[in-house]
């Protein structure tokens, strides 16, 4: 073996060596250009903590890739192993980059200027110029002049020398830069960990909502939350309000109002207090918010089997699918005999043909001349297996759709209008009302990564703002004169270094003319 070969290192080194590059800035940097690298997929694949509608709309479009993106992790990003390992190592970065930055600058903090070199000359600014001032009027005019600086006086073989320092908070600054990140991320941690988010639609006219689990369409939670401490609050909906551009305004279907109206109690037996739900201006019930995310339409429905039976008579939320407010919606009518029934369909707030052609466009998202078309399935819903079904997929595997002729039926209803269904029964659409998306939620220090983002947005001001600065004087008696020489350094390189060193020169020559006057006085 060469003995100019390199020993290996051992556990120990290996380890300090690794905490070394973890803690580098470079390698913070790194973990947090990763982590926005990382957070792309959330916004380009729908999550199932936002809306699993949508990722089970992902799954029926998209068949073979969906499976794939799923074992990755992509529909639940914020959660996945790879996204929270990226997080926790640039949490530990950052922190391992802060203590050792925090304790050199609590040294720095309280250290004496340094001592001033020995030829000024070298330094990126200097100057000399000669004054009547004796040195100790030099002093006391480099005192006024250097300010606030951190000012130590020396006396060097006859020499009065002046070392000043200012500009700490630069990296005051800077630290608080950092900190706020660290603490952004831990606001946002807690409150992943230990808040929930879920969404829910109301039907308005009566629409009753209580918090609890099983009321909800999507829930998703932190790992630390206990679905038990769900606040026991339960609200009304009376009624929605939405409001759109006119006909024949430049921007006619745009939203101008979405509200949700109704009463709440923030516990059983507490009296109902009414609400106003806005967009932007949720309701607050305690540490829990509860939002307006959107509105849509809810026909409403009676249905009778062969036998004469009602087997159906309630509210029907259509999701809107465009601007227009063209809205997807199942029926599924467990109770119906002999055979189970499914509608699936479409509904259209302004419905308009096209060219004398059957009614099938909506022109407005406004409800001008509202319609349903459905398409008519019987036999087995799947209810009966014990598996979850949504309530926005009809299961046709063990179904058979009705024909008319060589066509399917359909049958095609306004507010009013009731049709048969072909082995008997019938269907009425009765009325129509809205429905309201709330999402639900409560995130513990939710207002933590705010100030933090506050704070960071003052210290990286104040970093980039605070000019850190070395200023050293030498006074030298020379016969009946004084000798000045006046050198600047800054410890972050700037190319406006000379002419600041102009503007102290003046104000420094401007105090020792205050001193000569006074001094003849």
């Amino acid at each position: 073996m060469s003995e100019n070969a390199v020993s290996e290192l051992g556990r120990r080194e290996l380890t300090r060596w690794f905490w070394r590059q973890l803690t580098s800035m470079r390698t913070a940097l790194m973990l947090l250009l990763l982590l926005a690298i990382a957070a792309v997929p959330g916004s380009l694949v729908p999550q199932r903590g936002v809306d699993a509608r949508a990722v089970e709309t992902y799954f029926l479009d998209h068949p073979k890739s969906a499976p794939i993106l799923d074992d990755l992790g992509f529909f639940s990003v914020y959660s996945s192993p790879w996204f929270s390992a990226v997080y926790l190592l640039l949490m530990v970065s950052l922190i391992g980059c802060i203590l050792p930055r925090s304790f050199v600058y609590l040294r720095a903090a309280r250290a004496r200027p340094p001592k001033a070199p020995r030829n000024f000359s070298r330094l990126p600014a200097s100057a000399s110029f000669e004054t009547d001032a004796s040195p100790d009027d030099v002093v006391a005019a480099a005192r006024k002049a250097l300010g606030r600086s951190r000012i130590d006086v020396a006396d060097r073989e006859g020499v009065r020398e002046v070392s000043a320092e200012k500009g700490f908070l630069r990296e005051a600054g800077n630290l608080v830069f950092h900190i706020s990140i660290v603490v952004v991320l831990i606001g946002v941690a807690v409150g992943t960990l230990f808040g929930y988010r879920g969404s829910v639609i109301v039907t308005d006219g009566g629409g009753q909502f209580a918090n609890s689990l099983p009321q909800y369409d999507e829930f998703s939670s932190g790992t630390l939350f206990d679905t038990d401490d769900l606040p026991p609050f339960a609200l009304t909906l009376d009624k929605v309000t939405a409001r759109f551009q006119p006909f024949g305004s430049p921007q006619a279907g745009a939203p101008r109002e979405f509200r949700a109206k109704g009463t709440y109690a923030a516990s059983p037996g507490e009296d109902d207090k009414p609400f106003d739900i806005t967009v932007n201006h949720p309701l607050a019930i305690g540490s829990t918010s509860v939002y307006l995310l959107g509105q849509g339409y809810a026909p409403v429905f009676k249905i009778t089997d062969a036998q004469g039976n009602v087997v159906y008579n309630d509210a029907v939320p259509f999701l809107p699918a465009d601007a227009t407010y063209t809205s997807n919606g199942i029926i599924k009518v467990p109770d119906a005999q002999p055979e189970q029934l499914g509608f699936q369909g479409f509904f259209l707030p302004t419905a308009v043909s096209q060219g004398g052609k059957e009614l099938s466009t909506s022109a407005h998202p406004a409800a001008a001349n509202p319609l349903v078309g459905l398409n008519v399935w019987r036999g087995d819903l799947g209810l009966d297996e014990g598996t979850g079904q949504s309530v926005f997929i009809l299961d046709k595997t063990k179904m058979e759709q009705y024909q008319d002729g060589a066509k399917a039926f359909r049958v095609s209803l306004q507010p009013g209008m009731a049709a048969d269904l072909p082995d008997g029964g019938s269907i009425e659409f009765t009325e129509l009302r809205q429905f309201a998306r709330f999402q639900i939620g409560s995130a513990p220090l939710v207002k933590v990564p705010l100030f933090g983002i506050i704070a960071g947005l003052i210290g990286l001001m104040t970093s980039l703002t605070i000019k850190p600065r070395r200023t050293w004087i030498r006074a030298r008696q020379d016969g009946s004169r004084t000798v000045v020489d006046v050198a600047v350094l800054d410890r972050v390189p700037r190319d406006d270094l000379p002419a600041d060193l102009d503007d102290f020169l003046e104000r420094f020559k401007d105090a020792l003319g205050e001193t000569e006057e006074k001094a003849t006085t």
